[in-house]
């Protein structure tokens, strides 16, 4: 990291830190970042993904979108299916425009940029927050276990499955950073809707994994609510 960047980001870092102690293994909080290397005003919400991705409590994920690639440089990690989920957090959010970088929290929660004391509270709000719905995962021999229960959740629901690579770094040449070496954390590289679930009893499924990048598993309302539980293995 850049010694400009290092001043940039470090009173939302330490903000970060000072606002949210603790470490939580259980249903952690997830922060989607939608981001991209053609941004300019990205790299300090980047950076921040670094500060998430140290803990425990939060599941950071960069979620790289394709609408930037036509001023002068093509993101590497960019996903035309990211930029279709942020654009339905808009339209259930009621906006007309979607932006970078921007962070949604559990779903529900939007924040411009890289502010550290919006996000810190707003991972509290979530922590504090009692969905109804669990989630446990485990590997084994190739195969990913997934198991679910729900007491008061709602009765349509969605399993999401993905995959991230928890360091990459890439030398821009050309657009807006151009010049610029970035360093990314936690870049998501594959996202897949696993099953639909009603709630009505416990949900038991497997589905076959390989490589050795971490799996994280999301329960969502339908229509991209509420992220209502997560697990990880790293």
């Amino acid at each position: 990291m850049s010694s400009m960047l290092s001043r940039l980001l470090a009173p939302a870092a330490f903000a970060f830190t000072l606002f949210v102690g603790g470490a939580y293994a259980d249903n952690p909080v997830v922060v989607e970042l939608f981001t991209s290397q053609g941004c300019s005003s990205c790299p300090p919400a980047d950076e921040l993904m670094h500060e998430l991705a140290n803990r425990d409590d939060v599941i950071p994920l960069a979620l790289h979108v394709d609408y930037w690639d036509y001023i002068g440089w093509k993101d590497e990690f960019a996903n035309p299916a990211h930029s279709d989920r942020q654009r339905r957090y808009a339209v259930v959010a009621g906006r007309r425009s979607i932006y970078t970088p921007q962070m949604i929290v559990n779903g529900e929660t939007s924040i411009v940029g890289a502010r550290g004391i919006e996000l810190a509270d707003a991972i509290q709000k979530h922590k504090a927050r009692d969905t109804g719905v669990s989630v446990t995962i485990k590997r084994a021999d190739g195969t990913l276990s997934i198991s679910a229960k729900t007491g008061n959740g709602p009765d349509d629901m969605v399993v999401h499955v993905l995959r991230y690579q928890p360091k990459r770094d890439v030398k821009i040449l050309r657009g807006e950073n151009a010049g610029r070496h970035i360093y990314y954390a936690n870049v998501v590289e594959d996202w897949r809707v696993l099953t639909e679930w009603s709630g009505k009893r416990d949900l038991v499924t497997d589905m076959p994994v390989t490589g050795d990048a971490p799996v994280v598993v999301l329960i969502q309302e339908q229509g991209n609510g509420a992220i209502l539980a997560s697990a990880r293995l790293r």
